[in-house]
């Protein structure tokens, strides 16, 4: 099973898109326990050239400034591959859409409408979208890293 991942980077005002020179590089990796010689177990990051239902992946989005000036109003979000239900994230949390990312929020204050009309409060199998909003600039040189969990479905 092949998954593509794809990140945008939404750059506001278009004064500040010239500023802002911010680079992505996206990785995915399928989560494994292994089992060591003295009986205990450790988790391992491998590539993604085979995944099955209930792998656990890991998506990682590295950034850098390799701009000349503070990038201002960044935002970069990653849409999730529908074979991919949504885990969580490590910190900084992102907000998740669950309607393709018309609305944005925590998993816990969003909800689904139904084919009859009625709401129910979302779950993570309806996680179509992440994304991470910076409130502060990103200095020029700055680099980090994002990261949220999936499993296969």
């Amino acid at each position: 099973m092949k998954f593509t991942l794809f990140m945008t980077a939404l750059l506001a005002p278009a004064a500040a898109f010239a500023a802002n020179q911010v680079t992505l590089e996206s990785q995915i990796q399928v989560e494994r326990e292994v089992r060591n010689e003295d009986g205990t177990t450790r988790t391992v990051l491998e590539p993604t050239n085979k995944v099955t239902p209930g792998d656990r992946l890991l998506f990682t989005v590295s950034y850098r400034n390799v701009g000349a000036e503070a990038a201002a109003d960044f935002v970069v979000t990653n849409p999730l591959p529908s074979a991919v239900t949504y885990v969580g994230a490590d910190s900084p949390e992102p907000t998740v859409s669950v309607d393709g990312g018309a609305s944005w929020g925590s998993l816990a204050t969003l909800n689904v409408k139904q084919e009859d009309g009625t709401t129910r409060p979302a779950a993570a199998s309806d996680v179509t979208h992440v994304r991470w909003v910076f409130n502060d600039t990103i200095p020029a040189g700055a680099s980090g890293k994002l990261s949220f969990r999936g499993v296969v479905k």
